[in-house]
């Protein structure tokens, strides 16, 4: 472990490429820290005799002879294994150590998945160059497939949190929604509605890069991705100058499965379940300067629905009174596929090229039944059948050169157009009392057809300035083609034909066009204290058109500077770190919150967008520490968040008893919150790692215009999960039992506490999930028995609303309990490459909306 603590130490200084679409590292490897970020500070080490004297090298891989990235190297006495001086290799291999006394010594350098090399060096008052160090891998060949090492499952880095989500067994045959509840800080309820830090104000990207996959609704987006396909997830709470203005909450990055290893390999995977059923494929070649990766996948998942709601509204005595009591059920049949393909080619070390396309298909349909009784309305009931399809594809390139001779010094330019396409269909049948067959009192039917184009235009400089400085400056351009077809038909007798309603009819189209340019300034004070200075200027153009009705066009235009600043600081002992951060976001509405069509299906529950919405601001500060202890990752971090011009759900009871949901910039709201996780290995065998957040919410509405009365609501929640991990023994380990080797057991539990919000609040919620998993066929396969939420069939999502009009509880009976049989298997041979660096365009500047599903229908 003691050859992990420089470059964990390392890359955890360093910030990572905002903008770079960094390929995955080699199992066992840290990932590469940014191009540009301030060179780390040395450890605090024994105090080393000083002189003129200056040792030069270059640490390559010994089978492949190309450069070994931030390889760890230390300057030992002739007689001693305590290291007098160190620093890291850049992304070329290269390192300096300056500053020598005279004298012998000897060099050791080291790295994760090789092994050590040492060798004598005499340093003399001038250079000496030792020439190439080579390193040779310590991977282990288990049948055809390359295997280097194993990462932790989470490691933390200043800035972010990265999941290693192929390491967690339980995630096998699952989908995204399933990973991401197990990443720290990321709460996911059983809506599959994904929050950050107690905000659903969250970013979420794939491969770095935003993606129409997620363009209408990320809850929909987390149950296409297969979770076999995921690597990692990295959480940023704090994104440098160099991303586009991401808010309240932060980052997520979903990193899918790509290798950059020679020769042809892939895998097959299937899995069958009470919830959700999946099969997928992978094939990834490379040959020399060329490289493809491709997967596809498809699903279906299956589930009932049962709910009920009680209203009561303020009668003119001030007393609350029922009016309303509604009672549901229902089942739902969704399914699609997802697939990806990926060129890149390197004509030459300073030049990369990438070309990649995603795409998904996604379809559910439902049959729901509801009773209505209103007060002094006779009760009646409603047979629903909805039907929701989307298709999104992103297709994007890139170009990076970097500089011989010039560490560091690269340029980009990079372009992606995204495009998504969804349609809403309803149909209802309305009866008298609690009927759904026979005489219809009522009919209606209604289409939204909604699309979304996106086309993206950026390039970005590194120069360092010196070895402690770097420059990064850039430019970026945004284009947004937003529409919503919306159409409702009637018939108010129920046995004629449907109607269109002009006045609940309309085409709705919202240009967004987005300018920006960015400077970022990384330097180091001292050894110990590193800082990095930026801002990004950003200017947004807006127009909205309605194709009838008053005031049909609008308009909107605004500049903003938004600041960013961090501080680190790196102690005494080795892998200690201490960041300081502040950022200024603004977040763009996207069409889930802007689209004006009107959900009707439920008529006494209706909600629908609005597009005369503006930006919310929001300033953030964070203060994070981390450590490593014999094997123990610490990381504790507290933070403030304060947004104005929040946009908040409204919801009123008009004047004919319907509620009505919606958006307003009406809020202001603020969090205070203090995060941990740790990781430990009680024995060699055991993995233990958890996470828990407790943070202060205050929410508050000055003035809420549609009810003419002020809100504010305030509490204290909290959020926790613990993962345990055991392996038996590994497959080659011919000591053990032959049922123990490549046997797994896992288990993943966590707890959310009830929700704030601005009208009310949602009660808690649990989930946990069991795995067990037996590596096959000399280890090319796995079988993996999971359950998920097994003691009990469903979970009780219930929100109560408190306004001065009127009080609501709701109850969403939602099926959680799952059993799943998955197996994959693996294919193909493979030997190490170097990793490129290649950039990826990352558009995070929109707040998003949670499911499309009976909201907007985006």
């Amino acid at each position: 472990m003691k050859n992990l603590y420089l470059p964990l130490y390392l890359s955890g200084l360093l910030t990572l490429p905002a903008l770079a679409q960094t390929p995955a590292a080699p199992a066992g490897q840290r990932p590469p820290a940014a191009p540009g970020s301030a060179p780390a500070p040395r450890l605090s080490l024994p105090e080393a005799p000083k002189g003129n004297g200056r040792l030069t090298g270059a640490v390559l891989d010994a089978a492949t002879k190309k450069p070994v990235e931030f390889a760890t190297v230390a300057l030992l006495p002739a007689d001693s294994e305590r290291p007098i001086d160190g620093t890291a290799a850049d992304e070329r291999g290269r390192f300096v150590l300056k500053g020598l006394a005279a004298g012998a010594y000897r060099l050791q350098v080291t790295f994760v998945g090789y092994g050590a090399q040492v060798q004598n060096v005499t340093v003399t008052d001038g250079t000496v160059d030792v020439g190439s160090v080579l390193l040779t891998s310590t991977a282990q060949k288990l049948g055809e497939v390359t295997v280097t090492g194993e990462r932790d499952m989470v490691e933390t880095k200043p800035d972010r949190i990265v999941y290693n989500a192929d390491r967690d067994l339980t995630n096998t045959g699952g989908t995204a929604a399933d990973v991401l509840r197990k990443v720290p800080l990321v709460n996911v309820d059983p809506d599959g509605n994904v929050e950050l830090r107690g905000t659903s104000n969250v970013r979420v990207l794939i491969n770095n890069k935003p993606s129409g996959i997620v363009a209408s609704s990320v809850a929909d987006a987390m149950k296409q991705i297969p979770a076999d396909q995921i690597k990692t997830v990295e959480v940023i709470t704090t994104p440098s100058a160099k991303y586009d203005a991401e808010g309240t909450g932060g980052i997520i990055n979903i990193t899918l499965k790509k290798n950059n290893l020679e020769g042809t390999n892939g895998s097959l995977g299937v899995a069958g379940g009470t919830r959700s059923s999946n099969a997928n494929a992978s094939l990834n070649v490379r040959r020399g300067k060329i490289g493809i990766n491709s997967s596809a996948s498809g699903f279906m998942f299956y589930s009932p629905n049962r709910n009920d709601l009680t209203r009561s509204v303020r009668d003119e005595q001030g007393l609350f009174e029922q009016s309303l009591r509604q009672e549901g059920d229902g089942f739902t049949l969704g399914g699609g596929g997802f697939g990806r393909l990926g060129f890149d080619f390197d004509p030459n070390k300073y030049n990369n090229l990438n070309l990649s396309v995603q795409g998904s298909l996604f379809r559910n349909k439902g049959d729901y039944d509801q009773f209505n009784q209103l007060a002094n309305i006779p009760a009646f009931t409603r047979a629903t059948d909805r039907n929701f399809r989307t298709q999104s594809y992103d297709v994007s390139g890139s170009y990076t050169r970097t500089f011989e001779g010039k560490p560091k010094r690269e340029w980009s330019l990079l372009g992606q157009h995204t495009r998504n396409r969804n349609t809403q269909r309803y149909d209802l049948d309305q009866f008298p009392g609690r009927a759904t067959e026979g005489e219809r009192s009522y009919r209606e039917g209604s289409d939204n057809l909604s699309r979304n184009l996106e086309t993206t235009l950026q390039t970005d400089y590194t120069h360092p300035l010196s070895e402690t400085a770097t420059l990064e400056a850039g430019a970026k351009g945004i284009l947004r083609r937003v529409s919503s077809d919306y159409d409702v038909q009637t018939d108010p007798t129920g046995n004629s034909q449907l109607v269109r309603s002009a006045e609940r009819s309309n085409t709705f189209d919202y240009d967004q066009n987005v300018l920006a340019a960015y400077a970022t300034y990384g330097f180091s004070l001292s050894k110990k204290v590193s800082t990095r200075l930026g801002a990004r200027l950003e200017h947004t153009d807006i127009e909205g058109r309605f194709q009838q009705g008053e005031a049909s066009t609008f308009t909107q235009n605004y500049t903003n500077l938004l600041p960013n600043v961090s501080l680190s600081y790196q102690p005494g002992k080795p892998g200690q770190t201490v960041r300081l951060a502040y950022s200024r976001r603004i977040q763009r509405p996207q069409i889930f919150y802007l689209n004006p069509f009107v959900n009707a299906s439920d008529s006494l529950n209706i909600s629908y967008g609005n597009p005369r919405l503006n930006p919310e601001f929001t300033d953030s500060y964070e203060l994070n520490y981390t450590t490593f202890i014999k094997g123990t990752v610490l990381n504790g971090s507290a933070y403030v968040r304060r947004t104005g011009n929040a946009i908040e759900t409204v919801r009123f009871v008009d004047e004919n008893g319907v509620q009505n949901q919606t958006f307003r910039n009406i809020g202001r709201n603020a969090t205070y919150g203090v995060s941990l996780f740790g990781s430990v290995k009680p024995v060699p065998k055991w993995d233990l790692s958890g996470n828990l957040n407790f943070y202060y919410v205050t929410l508050r509405s000055p003035a809420l215009d549609l009810t003419g009365a002020a809100l504010d609501n305030s509490g204290l929640m909290y959020n926790l999960n613990l993962n345990s991990s055991y392996k038996f023994a590994k497959f080659d380990d011919a000591e053990a039992a032959s049922w123990q080797r490549g046997l797994a057991l896992q288990f993943f539990g966590g707890l959310n506490s009830p929700r704030i919000q601005l009208q009310g609040r949602q009660a808690a919620w649990t989930f946990y999930s069991v795995g067990l998993r037996k590596s096959l066929l000399q280890d090319k396969a796995d079988l993996t028995l999971s359950a998920d939420n097994f003691l009990r069939a469903t979970r009780n999502l219930n929100t109560i609303l408190e306004t001065p009009q009127f009080t609501q509880e709701s109850n969403n009976y939602i099926y959680m309990r799952g059993v799943r049989l998955a197996f994959n298997y693996r294919f193909g041979k493979m030997s190490a490459q170097p990793q490129k660096r290649r950039k990826g365009i990352q558009n995070d500047d929109t707040k998003q909306g949670e499911s499309g599903q009976g909201q907007q229908g985006n």
